[in-house]
């Protein structure tokens, strides 16, 4: 099913609801034991993404109910979820705080991303702040909004910048080993300046919006890249997998570039194309 605009206001009230009563409180509020690890020391999971994710799931299921749910902390402990998103008519793909270390670490760079997948294609993407209760969304084919809480909607744009010797980006390097993450820091040293700041939800929006002119992903988490992509994609901007492959929400291999030009995406993929 496709949701309604009823269904998707309801939906980011669900997020919103969630960051301020489960997501908010726990900031910078963390017991030692509010903290575990996943797959290894830097993938780390609180007790308060694990809460959040319940309380959206049970939102998306009032609200959505034929809808698939697909949460990252679910994916975590049963692998086999990330296949409803190619075989379920809709699927709804949560991660309840992204840019968990951050988190951890009191940063207030992290964020709840909600992408909403309708026949393997994103229809509808949240990438919401609960520090300042603000959010972009976008819908297929209507265009990428920045909402305020006070109700102000603005359209959201990339920039057109060309040169790599003027754009900003961001690299994800911290989830190589030493020697590799130096070749990668080394093979952007083109760019004008490069970061990592471990959150793909403020990297779309800050490239979608224009404050930041392209990001190369680790890896192809659908979490991390199904809202995104769709808001940089109705914002004006180009994205592709290893620099030629547009990008679908059931992809798992492969290095995301995107941009906010054409132009400057494929000078960027140039320039990655023989990195790790």
């Amino acid at each position: 099913m496709i949701p309604s605009a009823r269904q998707i206001d309801d939906l980011i009230e669900v997020v919103r609801k969630t960051g301020a009563e489960l997501i908010m409180p726990r900031f910078r509020s963390l017991a030692a034991d509010d903290i575990e690890t996943k797959s290894g020391p830097k993938d780390l999971v609180t007790i308060a993404d694990r809460a959040a994710e319940l309380a959206i799931g049970d939102g998306i299921a009032r609200i959505l109910p034929e809808a698939a749910i697909v949460g990252e902390e679910a994916v975590s402990a049963s692998p086999h979820l990330l296949d409803a998103i190619g075989s379920s008519e809709t699927c709804v793909i949560v991660d309840p705080i992204d840019g968990t270390g951050n988190y951890v670490s009191g940063l207030a760079v992290f964020g709840t991303i909600l992408a909403v997948v309708h026949r393997g294609e994103t229809i509808f993407g949240l990438l919401y702040d609960p520090v300042m209760d603000d959010w972009m969304f976008a819908l297929r084919g209507e265009g990428a909004w920045f909402r305020r809480q006070d109700g102000t909607r603005l359209p959201v744009h990339t920039r057109t910048t060309e040169a790599v010797s003027s754009a900003s980006g961001f690299v994800t390097l911290d989830d190589y080993d030493d020697e590799t993450r130096e070749i990668v820091r080394r093979g952007f040293g083109a760019a004008f300046q490069i970061r990592d700041i471990r959150c793909s939800c403020h990297e779309y929006r800050a490239v979608a919006s224009g404050n930041v002119d392209f990001l190369r992903s680790y890896g192809l988490k659908p979490w991390d890249h199904a809202a995104g992509n769709l808001l940089l994609e109705e914002a004006g901007g180009w994205a592709r997998v290893d620099g030629e492959m547009p990008y679908t929400p059931d992809m798992r291999q492969g290095r995301l570039i995107a941009a906010g030009t054409e132009i400057l995406g494929h000078r960027i993929a140039e320039l990655a194309a023989p990195l790790p």
